[in-house]
């Protein structure tokens, strides 16, 4: 019997169950389609990290015995609509069953679901084999509960997966070494040059581009640096554990102009791409670990399975247990426009001209530049979650939707009304000067509230708990805020709310 599978391009798992055998009668098939290349307007690095991956994967699973089918951008026979190409593919196979592996974004197993209904076949789908837990594994969890607290699921995992546990006890005597990885970088200790890999990925741009898709970002097409391959990507995980990881808990929290990646792993795209597996990442880290705890503290370790075991798993936890309305939520009710300097850079504002710059230059930055720089100002700016969704999605090489959407209306922008977080993460310019060097050279001063040289964080700050403070009367977590607010000179607060409307309303001036 012809059977025939189709391959997303977030599906690229070598060692799948799949692959564990050869037969003729199985056909791959795989597609670079504008359907995924223009629902968003990506990163040309996003796009290319992706189709060269999947490219590298087809060639791998050849070499193994398997019959693939890969369609280029462009191809003239490419009919980039899913539907079109498996109806097509199915078809010229003389195929009799369809098989899947169950996608990871909710608009993707929905179309799946209605191609298998139109097929007239036998079809099935199977699980990625990636993730330590199962689509609804968190919702059955939390069944029952009031609140989806993330560090009694991020226990359970410890317990359930036996990861830094000693006789039923957390190792090192605590579960959440958090209050241990806030340190700001103050240029030592050195930090490693980067891991590069110099790939020219010329021919694949200008495939990208010769095929119209759309794209923005930068890129240099002879020396590509992110890991598109299951051999880089192991070398990666290999890098990060023999020079990095000895200071990831300690300064994972914290920004430098001069280091974009500080001690950080950049294996977000080898896991969401599926070319490395979360346990094979956390295995090989204990491992690391095991051999060298002798010169590596806990909390380094800790920190850095915590994201994910507990975050990475939380976030597609609740993504499956709230799609798709949770999409649409925007419990804070703001409307107003994602600033142009968000595509271009071009701000007076140190922190984010850096973060912004990095995320063109490289389509990465990681979680506090997210959270803290970019996120914080779509917030205080009262941001349409909708634009600052498309923003994330687009701009990162890792972000794909079970991901970034919970970690943007959720985390970031308090969209989802406090359903993954107990409350907003805004800030003013206080954290940011605590954490980075942003505010040494700037022309707005951290310290000033308002008038010329106050920097814009400080009165969008005050403005966002006054104008949202109806939304927070109830939350325990802001009654300290609030109550600071309450006290506020009535002169000053007009005063702040006055320079915080002309930034909202002239955020390009900043």
């Amino acid at each position: 019997m012809k059977l025939l599978r189709l391959i997303l391009g977030d599906q690229l798992n070598p060692e799948h169950s799949w692959f564990n055998q050869t037969d003729d009668s199985i056909v791959y098939l795989m597609a670079e389609l504008r359907q995924e290349t223009d629902y968003v307007k990506h990163h040309i690095q996003k796009v290319v990290a992706f189709f060269f991956s999947m490219r590298n994967f087809a060639k791998e699973l050849e070499k193994k015995g398997h019959k693939v089918i890969y369609l280029k951008i462009g191809d003239p026979e490419n009919p980039h609509d899913l539907e079109k190409l498996v109806m097509m593919h199915m078809k010229r196979a003389g195929a009799e069953k369809f098989e899947y592996q169950l996608p990871d974004e909710y608009r993707l197993d929905s179309q799946l679901q209605s191609i298998c209904q139109k097929l007239g076949v036998d079809t099935q789908s199977f699980d990625t084999e990636h993730f330590y837990t199962a689509r609804h594994e968190l919702e059955n969890f939390f069944k029952g509960k009031q609140q989806l607290v993330m560090e009694s699921f991020y226990r359970m995992m410890r317990k359930k997966h036996d990861i830094l546990m000693v006789n039923g006890q957390p190792q090192g005597g605590k579960w959440n070494f958090d209050q241990s990885n806030r340190k700001k970088w103050k240029g030592t200790p050195p930090i490693p040059q980067e891991k590069r890999f110099g790939v020219d990925v010329s021919a694949v741009v200008q495939q990208i581009r010769s095929s119209g898709v759309e794209t923005f970002g930068n890129l240099d097409e002879t020396n590509f640096h992110w890991p598109v391959s299951r051999r880089d990507c192991l070398l990666t995980l290999q890098y990060f554990c023999q020079h990095l990881i000895k200071y990831f808990g300690d300064y994972q929290d914290a920004m430098h102009t001069d280091e974009k990646f500080l001690f950080h792993s950049r294996l977000s795209f080898a896991m969401n791409s599926k070319m490395l597996s979360p346990k094979e990442v956390v295995n090989q880290v204990l491992e690391y670990f095991d051999n060298h705890s002798h010169e590596i503290h806990i909390s380094q370790i800790e920190g850095f399975i915590r994201q994910i075991i507990g975050w990475r798993e939380y976030m597609r936890g609740i993504y499956w247990m709230e799609m798709p309305s949770y999409g649409n939520l925007n419990k804070l009710e703001n409307y107003n426009r994602l600033p142009s300097f968000y595509w271009t850079g071009h701000t007076k504002m140190n922190c984010l001209k850096h973060a912004v710059e990095q995320s063109l230059d490289t389509a990465y930055a990681h979680h506090i530049q997210r959270l803290m720089i970019t996120g914080n100002f779509a917030l205080l700016t009262q941001t349409d979650p909708e634009e600052v969704d498309q923003w994330y999605l687009g701009i990162y090489i890792d972000a794909v939707e079970w991901v970034e959407i919970t970690n943007t209306r959720g985390m970031s922008q308090f969209a989802d009304g406090g359903i993954v977080a107990t409350k907003p993460y805004v800030s003013s310019a206080n954290y940011i000067n605590k954490m980075s060097n942003y505010c040494t050279n700037c022309r707005y001063s951290p310290k000033q509230k308002t008038g010329e040289q106050g920097c814009p964080f400080n009165a969008l700050y005050w403005n966002f708990l006054d104008e949202k403070k109806k939304h927070f009367a109830n939350n325990p977590r802001m009654g300290m805020m609030l109550n600071l607010l309450e006290k506020k000179d009535e002169q000053e607060l007009r005063d702040l709310k006055r320079r915080a409307q002309d930034i909202i309303q002239n955020p390009e001036k900043y």
